[in-house]
């Protein structure tokens, strides 16, 4: 038998109290005749004799009362068999995962209030101990210091669900810290209560715990229940427009192992209801609908994607914005200005001044401030016959950084100017087939391929239609790249798409827009081939950000070099590690444990202000999905990640019901100070008795 408190033994020596008041206790008595002496005597002997085994037995009763009393605040113990077990006067530190996927439920009571309860029960073992550690997913600066058992059980009450969740690599290191500080030579504990995510726990072997440790892996036997997620949203165009009907696709997860019938969706637009959808998701699959809608206004809107799913709730919501008809910016670009007998640069003019959606201007290409190309989204580069110098340098710096570059040849084209400014853009094969006083030839343009997406929308969807009454054209180059739009007869490019980079596109036509030329410009289609080209120019919005992206980039126009944005919600104002490259801000995002005292980031909307405090765009951010995915680790599985490390102990279930005592039995041993307590009572109960009613 061992004892916690041995300290507590020297308690023993009250048992000399008792002794010597028995022994040093004489008491004076009085003399009193009798007539029989005879009866006298006999009486006295007997009374005597009894008195004498009656103060005996008390004596021993007091004894023994405070010998148990003692023995149960040493606390004495059966020690285990196992011989890494607790030790109640180290470190202990407990870990209670608090992410959002501890909100599925067993039995109608959630993940994290049988986890406090267990943590609670855990707690009294060691009610004694003063050094105790709470750590959650908060990381918060009040967790990383010791405390009693009566002031973690005061934390406990407070936990709440938190949106960061943590890798048990990373919660290791965390309580680490606290351990090599306290107790670094020590024995020291750790408890860890987790459903043990499989998504979000990192790479379990990885970790290695230190020998000096004992680390006891409490899971919750999490099972794969139904949840339901939007893994993405996404607009059907890459703008849209006011007072028109538009469209909003909608993919949604299914990370559960249960069917989901007809899940309502809902689609909120400024706080109402807009649009409903229902989907239908096998176990472990997806879906995807469409939410028609259409705005009244221009600029940000903030919109919802709503629907009920149960016990999983977090997730239930997608925050987005999305921009409702943003200017497309065009800078038209041309040789000189066109006399009145020649029309040419009013065709460009004509398209895009009859719409309020394009902000057109036009300059002179070799007069112009070259600053303009930030605030651009499309350059229409119409009859320069050379491209060099700084002209050719900031065209296709524009292009590589997401730009779109439209080319409408002179009549004559200087082939040493523009075959390497196109092959610096990945067209090659570049041909020059016009020459002075060569008269121009148009022939017929081909039939163009409607189910391309480049013509969506520009055709009737109607195969069986009439032919197409087609313009011609006289090509002045020739050249073999880029994905074909429109072609002649004769099967050589009239207009082709080229790729520049991850967003960069590059439109070339083969022929000037001059009647002599053909009659392209003059054509109904001429008008929905240059809406299309500016249309595509700009980026498909981005509807919402995650908080889990380490690296945000988002359009910006006209960036200071020194310009300095944050990020604001209501109260909350953050100011993340930034760059600018050209027009784009790069933004990283920061952790929670990375936030001041008191700020926490909630999903929801958030205005992008620069350093003068104006709102530049509004945007959305969600949570990450990693804890949306239902696939845990089972006790078995964790026993096998942890094989090679003994002083780790996996439970089969924190649903055991003797939970708390299979713990005490195999790593403390069996307690015996609650039958010391229960003696001494017993003791102290006979003590009385033996007065009360033990009379001679």
């Amino acid at each position: 038998m061992n004892f916690l408190y041995p300290s507590f033994l020297f308690g023993l020596m009250a048992v000399s109290v008792p002794i010597a008041i028995h022994l040093f206790n004489f008491r004076r008595t009085r003399r009193v005749f009798f007539t029989n002496v005879a009866l006298l005597r006999t009486v006295q002997t007997e009374t005597k004799s009894f008195r004498r085994l009656k103060h005996w037995l008390i004596l021993a009763c007091r004894c023994l009362f405070l010998a148990c009393l003692a023995l149960a605040f040493a606390q004495p113990f059966i020690p285990s068999k196992n011989k890494l077990g607790l030790s109640r006067q180290g470190v202990t530190s407990l870990y209670v995962d608090n992410s959002f996927s501890m909100q599925n439920e067993r039995n109608t009571k959630r993940y994290l209030d049988i986890a406090i309860s267990k943590l609670d029960e855990l707690l009294v073992l060691f009610r004694n101990a003063t050094s105790l550690q709470l750590l959650t997913n908060d990381f918060s600066a009040a967790e990383q210091q010791a405390g009693t058992a009566e002031a973690i059980r005061d934390r406990v009450t407070s936990i709440r669900y938190a949106h960061t969740p943590r890798t048990l690599e990373t919660v290791y290191r965390r309580q680490r810290n606290l351990l090599s500080s306290l107790n670094p030579n020590g024995r020291n504990q750790l408890f860890w209560f987790s459903d043990f995510q499989k998504s979000t726990v990192g790479d379990l072997s990885r970790l290695k715990i230190d020998t000096t440790d004992r680390l006891f892996i409490v899971p919750l036997d999490a099972q794969s229940t139904k949840n339901v997620y939007v893994d993405s949203v996404w607009l059907s165009t890459p703008f849209i427009r006011e007072m028109q009907n538009n469209s909003l696709n909608v993919k949604l997860n299914n990370a559960g192992r249960e069917n989901v019938k007809n899940l309502p969706i809902r689609l909120y637009l400024d706080d109402t209801q807009t649009s409903t959808a229902s989907a239908t998701l096998p176990p472990g699959g997806s879906a995807t609908v469409s939410l028609n809608f259409n705005v009244t206004s221009k600029g940000y809107h903030r919109g919802r994607i709503v629907f009920e799913d149960f016990p999983i709730t977090f997730d239930n919501q997608y925050y987005f914005v999305i921009e409702a008809s943003p200017a497309v910016r065009v800078l038209h670009l041309f040789e000189q200005k066109a006399s009145s007998s020649n029309r040419s640069t009013d065709y460009v003019d004509a398209v895009y001044s009859n719409d309020s959606l394009f902000v057109r201007r036009s300059f002179n290409a070799q007069n112009f401030d070259v600053g303009q190309l930030k605030e651009t989204d499309i350059v229409v580069l119409e009859g320069v016959a050379q491209v060099n110098g700084t002209l050719r340098t900031e065209l296709e710096r524009f292009v590589r950084q997401g730009g779109s570059l439209t080319i409408i040849p002179p009549a004559v084209p200087d082939r040493n100017s523009y075959v390497p400014f196109l092959q610096g853009l990945g067209i090659g094969s570049l041909q020059v087939t016009a020459s002075p006083g060569l008269e121009p030839n148009p022939l017929p343009v081909a039939d163009p391929d409607r189910r391309n997406p480049f013509f969506r929308d520009v055709f009737q969807q109607s195969y069986q239609s009439e032919p197409l009454n087609l313009p011609t054209s006289a090509p002045v180059w020739r050249w073999s790249a880029g994905e074909r739009l429109l072609s002649l007869r004769d099967g050589s490019p009239l207009l082709t798409q080229s790729k520049v980079g991850s967003q960069g596109s590059v439109y070339l036509l083969a022929s000037p827009l001059t009647s002599a030329y053909g009659n392209l410009a003059e054509h109904a289609l001429f008008v929905p081939i240059m809406y299309k080209m500016a249309a595509l120019s700009v980026r498909a919005q981005r509807t919402a950000y995650s908080f889990d992206d380490n690296l945000v980039t988002i359009p910006v126009s006209n960036p200071g070099d020194r310009a300095v944005y944050k990020l604001k919600r209501d109260k909350l104002e953050i100011i993340p590690i930034q760059r600018i490259v050209g027009n784009q801000l790069l933004l990283e995002m920061p952790k929670s444990s990375e936030l001041a005292a008191g700020q926490q980031v909630e999903a929801g909307y958030y205005e992008l202000q620069n350093g003068q405090g104006k709102t530049e765009r509004l945007l959305a951010f969600n949570h990450g999905n990693q804890e949306s995915a239902m696939d845990f680790y089972s006790a078995d599985e964790l026993r096998r990640a942890f094989a090679s490390q003994p002083n780790v102990e996996v439970f089969d279930s924190i649903q055991d019901g003797d939970f708390v005592q299979v713990l005490e039995q195999e790593n403390l041993g069996k307690s015996l100070w609650k039958y010391f307590l229960l003696g001494a009572l017993a003791f102290l109960l006979i003590e009385v008795g033996l007065v009360r009613f033990m009379k001679g």
